[in-house]
């Protein structure tokens, strides 16, 4: 019952310090503009929640990340958010937070599926790895999938009559998923670091 209540304490304590740096670091993004949207660079955060908390913590982390940007989209801080809230505020509402959910219960179900109960150093770090690069994969995606079904007359005239898919992946997020799969990509190793010590020196005496 002692390590249980050791156990949850910590996690509290985890997930109050990545909740913070999720705000802070989206506020920051919401000020770099690539195209009409902002990138995303608070996924390497919500996926150490995800790692460490689980993929409940995970989505709780990313539950916040989506409302920030839900906050960023009416009050016109991300451009390309404003003008899907003008269309259609719920709608909107609903692609933020559902992708910024998924971003941090996806990796989170996928590193417990690929690590196992005891993982060893090598399953940590592709655990790891795998889980930290599907966070970008899933935000981007459900996004992609918000704008089509919901938002498709919106999609047609931003892309001026053009190919609507090269527009997507030249013009609208094309360049932002880059940016966010790169920086994951390259944080990853590091990420698998913090799971292999807060695994062996933390968790072990809870």
């Amino acid at each position: 019952m002692r390590n249980t209540l050791h156990k949850k304490i910590l996690d509290m304590a985890i997930l109050a310090m990545l909740l913070a740096l999720v705000v802070v670091l989206q506020i920051f993004a919401g000020f770099i503009k690539i195209g009409p949207f902002s990138p995303s660079l608070v996924l390497i955060p919500i996926v150490i929640a995800a790692i460490l908390t689980g993929p409940v913590g995970g989505a709780v982390i990313g539950a916040a990340f989506g409302i920030v940007v839900i906050i960023q989209c009416f009050t016109g801080v991300d451009a390309g958010g404003f003008i899907l809230w003008g269309i259609n505020p719920f709608l909107t509402a609903l692609i933020c937070l559902t992708k910024g959910v998924c971003a941090g219960l996806v990796p989170g179900l996928i590193y417990k599926a690929i690590a196992g109960k005891e993982p060893s150093d090598s399953r940590i770090l592709v655990s790891s790895v795998v889980a930290a690069l599907s966070a970008p994969i899933v935000n981007t995606g459900l996004f992609l999938i918000g704008l089509s079904v919901f938002f498709t007359d919106t999609l047609y005239a931003w892309s001026g009559g053009t190919n609507v898919m090269l527009y997507i992946i030249t013009g609208l997020i094309g360049v932002n998923f880059l940016i966010e799969f790169g920086i994951n990509a390259i944080v990853s190793p590091a990420v698998s670091t913090v799971v292999k010590v807060s695994t062996k020196k933390i968790f072990k005496n809870i």
